[in-house]
């Protein structure tokens, strides 16, 4: 958003609608054939993982209620089935809302989200920011968990932006820093460096301290806040 997953840099953008409002992109159907491709493919080789957790919280971030799990946007590969994983373990079924870019490529990467039963919320700090607020407040509030990637969609790469902040400020929810370390994997050589693990490969996934941002926060508890965020998901990072 800007924390949504499934913008770059240079990606068309969306249409606007009468009075200038932004109309999201939705998937065509070439884009349903390659989200179902994708999505078989990243079944396959999640099923070959060897997970790994470690929690560095005191004990499971997993509640019976909400929270808003922060992902790096490189690490969008193995989020889905490691989200799937973690929950589950919990006795608790997961229901996971994220938020997604409202151009070209983000109706991609809904497609994809769809075929693993995840609902996407439109929209970026600069196009359909508010809308695309207002709609992960409502999943919140049907009890779902909230995904974000905080240094999304065009980076800078392993920076948290302001997105969670006013997001977890809105909600009321805690941010919970979700890191995600493979062993053998690839990079692509996009902005973030986009990890797409091998077969087999080891996948460490470290679960950090939950940060709760007040309701009504001044700019400098916000940071303070973000700075927190910050280092729950640098600490455990390994490339």
């Amino acid at each position: 958003m800007s924390q949504e997953p499934g913008s770059v840099t240079g990606a068309p953008q969306p249409v606007a609608g009468k009075g200038g409002r932004v109309v999201p992109r939705a998937p065509v159907w070439h884009q349903r054939l390659a989200a179902w491709l994708v999505s078989l493919l990243l079944r396959s080789l999640c099923a070959t993982l060897r997970w790994h957790w470690s929690e560095r919280s005191g004990g499971p971030a997993w509640t019976e209620q909400p929270v808003i799990y922060c992902i790096w946007h490189n690490r969008l590969a193995t989020c889905m089935k490691g989200y799937r994983v973690y929950r589950c373990s919990g006795g608790r079924r997961g229901r996971f809302a994220v938020m997604v870019s409202a151009s070209k490529d983000g109706a991609l990467l809904t497609a994809i989200l769809e075929r693993f039963g995840v609902q996407p919320a439109r929209g970026s700090s600069s196009r359909r920011g508010p809308q695309a607020l207002r709609e992960m407040n409502s999943w919140a509030a049907r009890g779902y968990d909230l995904g974000i990637t905080p240094d999304g969609p065009r980076g800078p790469r392993y920076v948290v932006q302001d997105g969670v902040i006013a997001l977890a400020q809105l909600t009321g929810l805690p941010i919970v820093p979700f890191v995600i370390n493979l062993g053998w994997k690839i990079q692509l050589k996009s902005w973030d460096r986009f990890q797409i693990p091998l077969p087999f490969s080891r996948c460490d996934v470290i679960i950090s301290a939950p940060v709760h941002v007040p309701k009504e926060a001044t700019a400098e508890e916000r940071e303070q806040c973000r700075l927190r965020v910050q280092e729950g998901m640098m600490a455990p990072l390994r490339d």
